[in-house]
């Protein structure tokens, strides 16, 4: 069973003041219980939700140290369990039985040292074994087959790839890493050169922070300096891998696809009213 990172160390300023106390990742979304009603729930749990529904058990979580309350929220609470009465007492039920048949381990991020830092710290729990990263502040609805488990069957199609992106058409390329691919068909793509937040973009596609790596990137990562916004980019780790001849691979998002992402005020109301509209 391939294992997934899920980085939460971020800070969240541009979601301050609310983010002072809350992590970006436990801003509330909507959903929908088993009894079709709406509710509300944190980003992260509908993030790990979604990866269970796709049979993935072995779970990373990187934070950072004021993210306490997401190991509270993943910890099953049985005196408040009790205080619950009909369909809130069931979905919190069920959410904690998820918990007790996962794996989940805590690592922490002391300092906010980039994306590509906090992926670095999950290398004792990976191994050399394939895994997923997905940024716990940004996920994709889909109605048919996920990007994770187009990502995966990617990967077995082409064993060889070391990285997977997932990309979408962008208009503004200063929330991204930006690809220069070239088409291999219709939803496949080589990835020539990946660049952090380019001011002079070479493609239209965006990177989402949703990947499926083969452990070869700890390596990579352990050679990069600190980049763009004095962070260490994972992006230019997978630029490393492209120079080392290294076959880097994409797929992109899909016309009935949508990003929820929480990072600003402007992409968080968009993807409160998406998932209002589809819970």
């Amino acid at each position: 069973m391939t294992k997934v990172i899920i980085t939460a160390a971020g800070k969240g300023t541009r979601l301050l003041p609310f983010t002072k106390e809350m992590p970006k990742e436990m801003m509330p979304i909507f959903s929908q219980t088993f009894t079709k009603n709406r509710v509300v729930l944190p980003l992260l749990q509908y993030i790990y939700e979604q990866l269970y529904s796709m049979n993935f058990r072995d779970y990373c979580f990187v934070v950072g140290r004021e993210k306490r309350s997401i190991e509270d929220h993943f910890t099953p609470h049985e005196t408040y369990l009790k205080q619950l009465t009909g369909d809130y007492k069931k979905s919190i039920t069920k959410f904690y039985q998820k918990l007790e048949n996962s794996h989940l381990v805590w690592v922490n991020q002391n300092k906010p040292l980039g994306f590509g830092d906090a992926v670095k710290r999950a290398e004792r729990y990976v191994g050399k074994e394939d895994f997923i990263v997905h940024a716990g502040d940004v996920t994709i609805l889909s109605r048919k087959k996920h990007p994770i488990t187009r990502l995966i069957e990617t990967s077995k199609k082409n064993p060889d790839a070391k990285v997977i992106l997932l990309c979408k058409k962008i208009k503004d390329s200063k929330k991204y890493g930006v690809p220069t691919v070239e088409k291999i068909s219709d939803n496949l793509f080589t990835v020539k050169q990946v660049i952090e937040k380019p001011d002079k973009p070479k493609s239209d596609f965006g990177i989402l922070p949703l990947y499926y790596f083969k452990s070869e990137i700890f390596s990579s990562l352990k050679k990069i300096k600190k980049g763009k916004g004095s962070e260490f980019q994972l992006t230019d780790a997978i630029q490393n891998l492209i120079k080392e001849k290294q076959r880097v691979l994409a797929i992109t998002l899909n016309k009935n696809e949508d990003e929820i992402d929480v990072g600003t005020v402007e992409s968080y109301k968009n993807s409160q009213e998406i998932t209002f509209r589809k819970a």
